[in-house]
């Protein structure tokens, strides 16, 4: 059984884990979304992610920890393992979008939480303050290169719903995990 700062130590090196994880998927779509606009977008989104891991870094070594490896058990690597591998940057953002709307909800909860701690909470309240505007940003983005691609919004959207049922796969095996450190 792990004690209240260690399991706090590994949930927080979890989620720093994914927002590393994030901001690299998003590196590589500044290789496929080439205007200066969408740039701009994703450069903006890039040091969210990495000021989020480093608030999350600094929030660990506060309580007086390290980041914890969190290896193949990552969120982003089972979410890779339960899906199929995305084909084009329609797929990418699809992904970031389902990806970023369970990072609001999930920092929303731990936020509001009654069992962590003050300074932990700041820093989820602080991490969730960009997620709305990277969700926003991704589904506005996703839905204008497919009306781009005169691809049907149906398609997209079902796309998205593929990404979101095997996601919660994904979350519920978290969760469970999760429940085991406490």
């Amino acid at each position: 059984m792990t004690t209240g700062i260690e399991s706090e130590i590994i949930v927080l090196s979890f989620y720093r884990a994914a927002e590393l994880h994030g901001a690299r998927l998003l590196l590589n779509l500044m290789n496929h979304l080439r205007d200066g606009e969408t740039q701009a977008k994703l450069t903006r989104h890039i040091a969210d992610e990495t000021r989020h891991a480093w608030l999350l870094t600094r929030r660990i070594a506060e309580v007086g920890g390290v980041p914890r490896e969190v290896g193949a058990d990552g969120y982003q690597r089972q979410l890779g393992r339960g899906i199929a591998l995305p084909r084009d940057v329609i797929d990418l953002l699809a992904l970031t979008l389902v990806a970023e709307e369970r990072a609001l909800a999930r920092y929303t909860f731990q936020a509001e939480h009654p069992a962590v701690a003050a300074a932990t909470r700041e820093v989820f309240r602080a991490v969730s303050a960009d997620e709305q505007w990277h969700i926003d940003w991704v589904r506005q983005r996703l839905f204008d290169l497919a009306d781009q691609r005169s691809l049907d919004e149906r398609k997209i959207l079902q796309k998205v719903a593929t990404y979101r049922a095997a996601e919660e796969r994904v979350y519920a095996a978290l969760l469970q995990a999760e429940a085991m450190l406490t």
